[in-house]
């Protein structure tokens, strides 16, 4: 974006609308917190980003839509993203590329040259790389969501997903986070991943 383009703005009445799906009572860790982490987080490494506010919206749709019950949340946040964009006069390639970060949650992964991606995924992740205490704040966020799931389920489910997240060489893909985070990370997840394997 060059220096003389404004950037792109959501609407006061958008906000509301995403603020209100963020306080549904089923959600403890995918609410307006998280968002205002990622924001705060955003702002902090701005100078490693070329469109902030392309970012910043994806921060605000990618989990808009959020039913810990379904597989499908992605897909249904970066349509909501498609439809409210559009209908705010977002330009088409502007709200492409914002539904676009919204579907890369859904594997974390992005082409290896689209530092914007990989920042922004790796903002989604920046949780992991926290203090002890931070992280396991986070993780009994998420049993709350999946509160439906029985304890035997929910373990063996987890474990996957720690397993997977630790597979990641490294976890973090933008040089100044991982240096700033992947230590930590490794040892939050592997921590969580001992636990729910001792029962």
């Amino acid at each position: 974006m060059s220096n003389d383009t404004p950037p792109l703005r959501l609407t006061d009445a958008l906000l509301t609308r995403l603020r209100e799906r963020l306080a549904q009572p089923h959600r403890h860790y995918h609410t307006q917190a998280h968002v205002d982490a990622l924001l705060r987080w955003l702002a902090t490494h701005a100078a490693l980003v070329a469109r902030r506010d392309l970012i910043e919206a994806a921060i605000w749709f990618h989990d808009a839509v959020y039913d810990p019950a379904r597989d499908d949340n992605e897909v249904q946040s970066a349509a909501l993203a498609r439809a409210e964009l559009a209908a705010i006069g977002w330009p088409a390639d502007a709200v492409e590329r914002v539904v676009a970060l919204a579907l890369a949650t859904q594997r974390h992964d992005a082409p290896p040259g689209d530092r914007d991606a990989w920042l922004f995924l790796d903002l989604d992740l920046s949780v992991l790389g926290q203090s002890a205490a931070t992280y396991r704040a986070y993780a009994d966020a998420v049993r709350a969501e999946y509160a439906f799931v029985d304890e035997r389920r929910y373990r063996e489910g987890r474990s996957q997903v720690l397993a997977r997240l630790l597979a990641r060489d490294p976890i973090y893909r933008t040089p100044e986070l991982r240096s700033a985070w992947e230590a930590a990370a490794r040892a939050n997840l592997g921590e969580e991943l001992q636990r729910l394997r001792a029962g």
